[in-house]
């Protein structure tokens, strides 16, 4: 599967704390293995993102992304709850 980034991910992704970034990676490479593993928290969402998902780094750090296109992942933004919600 390819990835693409959005230039509001890479923007948002540079901001990230070192920490922050491994534990992304991480969790990218558990997302391309299965993307409804539990620790993911793979969910649909609504309002401005309608159509998009998400899926947990952390407890609190988010990564929506689209997948509707085949064998292309697009990752849109990623930030804490309150900053992509709120």
């Amino acid at each position: 599967m390819r990835i693409a980034k959005s230039k509001q991910f890479e923007k948002q992704y540079k901001k990230l704390p070192a920490k922050t970034k491994e534990q992304f990676a991480e969790r990218l490479t558990l997302f391309l293995q299965d993307k409804n593993h539990s620790l993911l928290h793979t969910h649909s969402l609504k309002g401005k993102y309608t159509g998009l998902w998400s899926f947990d780094v952390t407890a609190d750090i988010r990564v929506i992304f689209d997948d509707s296109y085949e064998g292309v992942l697009i990752l849109v933004a990623t930030g804490s709850h309150s900053e992509l919600y709120g």
